[in-house]
């Protein structure tokens, strides 16, 4: 099978998981060691404490740079995985609106763009993947 334009979109996808990650990564750092930065209505963010927040927030950006990662290598799990973290990550940056309301519009319209980017043509990586490994 030959390699398509529309491949680049599931390297994009996986570059932007990977980059959106490590600002969950800082954004949950932020918090754990500067929570007075994210305090906009009292202590907490949604329903917990800072601390707890910016601990789920470090775990999220892990776990979406690791999907980011295996996106890349075009693993079918790795599709599976990614469309959920997005559709996590998105849903998590509504906490955010509040403090930050241009970022976290920006961070969900990338999410949407990645899970676009992986439903839609996530089959092209897989063909590519299986036609260069024979």
């Amino acid at each position: 099978m030959q390699d398509t334009g529309w491949l680049g979109w599931i390297w994009f996808a996986g570059i932007m998981m990977i980059v959106m990650g490590a600002f969950n990564a800082i954004e949950g750092l932020v918090g754990l060691f500067r929570g007075e930065y994210y305090v906009a209505n009292g202590e907490q963010v949604i329903v917990f404490d800072l601390t707890t927040w910016g601990w789920i927030t470090l775990l999220l950006g892990v776990l979406v740079v690791v999907a980011g990662a295996a996106l890349l290598s075009g693993a079918a799990w790795a599709r599976v995985l990614t469309v959920i973290l997005a559709a996590v990550n998105a849903v998590a940056q509504l906490a955010f609106v509040s403090v930050h309301p241009l970022w976290s519009t920006i961070v969900i319209t990338l999410c949407v763009v990645v899970i676009w980017a992986v439903v839609v043509h996530g089959n092209e990586a897989a063909a590519t993947l299986e036609s260069s490994s024979r």
